[in-house]
């Protein structure tokens, strides 16, 4: 939800902490800050703003230090002014703390000092972590382990955190529970980030701190301990696959649309998974009584897809739940599985119901994007999807790939399951893997249609998307990228749905774009052709997703996009892809901040 960068060297840090919290920027971008150390001071700077308004105003790059400490917010307790940005101050001026996470008895803790005398400048419960250390501080003198130990010990909640202290020059003294944070190993330098884009550029060789575990992080080396007994851990190193290519945008006006552009290869890269990596997903929801899917947002939608691939390819119902609700709906037990679906591996409400499913005793499985994340080391069958660093905060590649990969694992469960034979399993992985081709054809070919549509249509308000089948959840993820990108109200729906409510809505201020199947689907094909001449018969503009050589439709439609011919099987992946297009150009129309549209972070940590 908000990145943390952190560094110690031999040379001046200020210009490559910079760099790594604007490569942190996706996280959080409502203000901004460095705490830098020189000299038996902490220099601290910050604002509100981009990273690089924030440099501007603020001069970053001119701190003068060996170590120093980054952060970029996204708020959540309290608004977005300089005061309550990161990096906090002990009143002291002793300690300088950046944290991600909530800590939820902040409100005791404050209190308490507050009665002894400190004084807060900010409304952030991140602020009690350095005053609280500065307690501690007066207790134990130049023992800032101890110091920082103690204050670990009395906060309850989630965190990760990095601080510095004069009383400890060239330490990064860092903490981990429940919100991602890594150790960096360079060469004469060595760095903390919360996920590994803060130091790609500099190093590939990670440490992945776990629950419970703090670090002291020096220039010559670093130590990692239990939090409880202070036992030292020795920790594996990690190579990050990731290169910082991967990570920039090729030449692209945005993080957005290179990610779009990258789902082929997203594509080609779920393939390369092999199906030994899959077997024991699928064994395990063969071997279940009941399993759920779940994810929550985008991942709930693509949760919601695949409960039609795995009815379809191997006759099992999965039932797709949010996992903000999980914990209250859902009673997993021994007999029982949870596939959870992440693109961060670090989403709150997701860990939350993994941890629900473990408690009664259910076995767990998740596809996620990013190694070493919380969720890989949570669960029992872990997926690693390979899509490379997915910077923009809006989700496309990400979730094109889960949904590959839930495809690829219903053909696994209906070999293993007896629905299907080898044979049909290598034909419909052909059929995938062609996905690739006609995913470029659909990007190269068609993206001006759905650019001059954004351009027409770029002062309609309300948009409805209806869709019939397995195209029901992609509607409902189509129109999540209209509204979280465009700020535009975008509703997805069943189309079966309609005229049980909705339908008294359609009017001249409303546009419905429909998803058609391909004719080949006929009963499908037929009932969503009826719901589009019900908006149609009523006055209502209607946008159709259609496909190429589908007569059937002609004449349906106000405007249509034609998509390339494709298969039943890759249809929902080329609307999925037409979606994306139209929220992003009509994004781009309206001047919106598409990389970083307001009030939404990358991985959300928090309840």
């Amino acid at each position: 939800m908000c990145g943390i960068a952190g560094m110690v060297a031999s040379s001046n840090v200020a210009r490559k902490l910079f760099s790594s919290i604007a490569a942190l920027e996706y996280r959080g971008y409502d203000s901004c800050g460095m705490a830098v150390q020189a000299n038996g001071h902490i220099d601290v700077r910050k604002n509100v703003g981009t990273v690089e308004k924030v440099n501007q105003n603020e001069r970053l790059t001119d701190m003068k230090g060996l170590a120093g400490i980054a952060h970029t917010r996204w708020a959540t307790h309290g608004g977005v002014t300089r005061e309550n940005a990161h990096p906090h101050m002990d009143t002291e001026g002793r300690v300088a703390v950046v944290h991600n996470g909530i800590i939820s008895n902040y409100r005791q803790i404050r209190d308490r000092l507050r009665a002894s005398g400190v004084v807060f400048v900010s409304e952030t419960d991140s602020e009690v972590i350095a005053h609280l250390i500065g307690q501690y501080l007066d207790r134990f003198g130049e023992d800032v382990e101890a110091a920082f130990v103690s204050a670990l010990r009395e906060m309850e909640g989630t965190f990760s955190l990095a601080v510095l202290s004069t009383k400890a020059s060239g330490y990064i003294y860092c903490a981990k529970r429940e919100s991602p944070l890594i150790i960096g190993l360079g060469d004469d330098a060595n760095y903390i980030g919360s996920d590994f884009n803060a130091f790609i550029e500099f190093t590939r060789q990670a440490v992945i701190m776990d629950d419970g575990e703090y670090a002291i992080v020096s220039r010559q080396g670093y130590v990692v301990k239990e939090l409880l007994s202070q036992d030292v851990v020795n920790k594996a190193v990690t190579e990050i696959e990731w290169d910082v290519e991967m990570s920039r945008r090729g030449g692209y006006p945005h993080y957005m649309l290179k990610e779009i552009y990258d789902q082929p290869a997203t594509i080609q890269a779920a393939l390369n998974i092999p199906r030994e990596g899959l077997e024991p997903l699928a064994r395990m929801i063969h071997e279940s009584r009941q399993c759920f899917l779940g994810g929550v947002g985008t991942t709930y939608y693509i949760a919601a897809m695949g409960q039609y691939f795995f009815s379809k390819f191997a006759g099992s119902y999965l039932s797709a739940i949010s996992t903000d609700e999980f914990p209250l709906l859902a009673e997993a037990g021994p007999e029982d599985c949870l596939i959870a679906i992440s693109q961060s591996g670090e989403t709150y409400d997701t860990l939350t119901a993994v941890r629900h499913a473990k408690a009664g005793g259910a076995r767990t499985g998740a596809i996620v994007n990013v190694m070493g994340s919380s969720l890989v080391r949570a669960v029992d069958v872990p997926i690693l999807q390979g899509s490379g660093p997915e910077i923009c905060v809006i989700s496309t590649k990400a979730a094109m790939s889960q949904a590959a990969v839930l495809l690829l694992t219903a053909l696994e469960l209906g070999k293993i399951a007896g629905r299907i034979e080898e044979a049909d399993v290598l034909r419909y992985r052909d059929e995938v893997s062609s996905l690739s081709v006609v995913l470029s054809d659909t990007l190269n070919e068609r993206s001006g249609f759905l650019h001059t549509a954004a351009s027409q249509h770029q002062n309609m308000k309300n948009w409805l998307y209806l869709g019939r089948g397995v195209y029901y959840p992609a509607a409902l993820e189509c129109a999540l990228k209209m509204k979280e990108v465009t700020y535009l109200h975008a509703e997805g729906m069943s189309a079966g749905f309609l005229k049980h409510g909705t339908i008294s809505l359609i009017d001249e201020s409303r546009h419905t774009i429909v998803l058609m199947p391909p004719p080949e689907e006929e009963e499908l094909h037929s009932l969503t052709r009826s719901s589009a001449e019900e908006v149609r018969a009523r006055g209502g503009f209607v946008l159709g997703f259609r496909f190429e050589g589908d007569e059937g439709v002609e004449g349906l439609f106000s405007e249509e996009i034609v998509l390339p011919r494709v298969s039943p099987v890759l249809a929902p992946f080329i609307h999925l892809v037409a979606g994306q297009l139209l929220a992003y150009f009509l994004a781009v129309q309206l001047k919106r901040d598409v990389d970083r549209p307001r009030a939404l972070a990358k991985s959300v940590t928090v309840a």
